[in-house]
């Protein structure tokens, strides 16, 4: 047998790994019931805007049939393909931040959108989020051997953070520093990075960073404070969680009924972004939320088993980050909208609009359902 023979047999044998159906299915349910509640949660807001009912919901499935189309594309790729481009995905991380800082839209006093038309735009921290993975998971594959020392593994690997992180504070966007900041450091103690290393230093310095953040940023300040009491300032910053808090309430256990939201109605201010949870939660009251929430457990689950049982450390790696991603943003985004955390700006995977990062969102769902040769139970 000819050595070329030999190389396409090894690198086309992934394609004929079993994909997850488990997986794939909770995949395409969540997809199908964000664009359902996307179409619901933003027509009040688009007939305001434009007349149209239903402008975010055709943008948004449009998003999503390309990034169907754009699964099915990437299933033909060998994951360890990516691991060749590890450092082209920091480099390209960094550029697109500077890219953002020179020629990005300032909307609501924050620099984080490149505008390439008036109908495409997209958030380059969405992007960055996938190339730390892929970073990350080549990096700490390739030093797998000095994880377990301080300096050498949390140090060492954290440094590569520093640049990214800054440029993001200077956009600002502090939700998105959180996620990546917790994507790495999950990849990091998974990989073998000592958890009792980072503990001591973490809280000595990460503390009084967040501390210090919130205190010299105004908006930040404020959040805190309106956290704490919505209701002192009820028709300025707490009115979004007020409004919020309502919506949830009413929908009760079996909710109003899909499409009969009332604080969706130029109450709650663009229901169909980070708080779209909320009107899902009026509309179809607890035991929808709960669907859906067993539906975001079970892609977790699933994403973890896949990293157990990936052939390689570096499959494994992404594999944690993309589940991290998503757990770490669903997290945030529930307890915003609770009123259990501090408001800051973090979508809901496959729920919230935003066509570039749904998008991504579904490109990166494909990178890990086709790991395991032999396994699909």
């Amino acid at each position: 047998m000819s050595n070329n023979t030999v190389k396409k047999k090894k690198f086309s044998s992934f394609l004929e790994n079993p994909i997850d159906y488990t997986l794939l299915i909770t995949i395409l349910l969540l997809l199908a019931i964000g664009l359902i509640m996307v179409l619901s949660a933003s027509s009040p807001t688009s007939l305001s805007e434009s007349g149209n009912s239903y402008k975010y919901f055709i943008k948004q499935a449009i998003f999503a049939a390309l990034g169907l189309g754009a699964m099915y594309l990437i299933s033909k790729i060998d994951y360890r393909f990516y691991r060749k481009f590890y450092k082209v995905a920091y480099i390209l991380s960094i550029v697109l931040f500077i890219l953002v800082l020179v020629i990005g839209k300032k909307i609501n006093g924050a620099k984080r959108w490149i505008y390439l038309t008036e109908a495409l735009s997209f958030q380059p921290s969405e992007i960055v989020k996938f190339l730390m993975i892929i970073f990350y998971a080549a990096v700490l594959t390739k030093n797998r051997k000095e994880l377990g020392k301080f300096f050498k593994g949390w140090v060492k690997h954290l440094a590569f953070l520093i640049p990214v992180i800054g440029l993001l504070l200077l956009q600002p966007h502090f939700s998105a520093s959180i996620v990546i900041i917790g994507i790495c450091v999950i990849m990091m103690i998974i990989a073998g990075c000592k958890l009792f290393q980072i503990v001591l230093p973490g809280l000595a310095i990460g503390i009084p960073g967040i501390i210090a953040l919130i205190i010299f940023e105004p908006y930040r300040l404020s959040r805190v404070t309106t956290f704490l009491n919505p209701w002192s300032d009820e028709l300025g910053e707490g009115w979004q969680v007020i409004q919020s808090l309502y919506a949830i309430g009413s929908g009760g256990i079996f909710g109003a009924g899909l499409g009969q939201s009332k604080q969706k109605y130029l109450y709650l201010p663009e229901p169909q972004n980070d708080f779209i949870f909320s009107v899902l939660a009026e509309e179809i009251g607890f035991v929808g939320c709960t669907f859906v929430i067993i539906l975001f457990a079970i892609l977790i689950w699933r994403g973890i088993l896949i990293a157990m049982k990936a052939p390689d450390m570096f499959g494994s790696l992404v594999a944690v980050g993309i589940t991290a991603l998503i757990g770490i943003q669903v997290m945030i985004n529930i307890a915003v909208v609770t009123s259990s955390m501090p408001a800051t700006g973090m979508p809901l995977p496959f729920f919230s609009y935003g066509g570039t990062a749904l998008f991504i969102i579904l490109c990166e769902m494909r990178s890990i359902t086709k790991y395991i040769k032999g396994w699909n139970q």
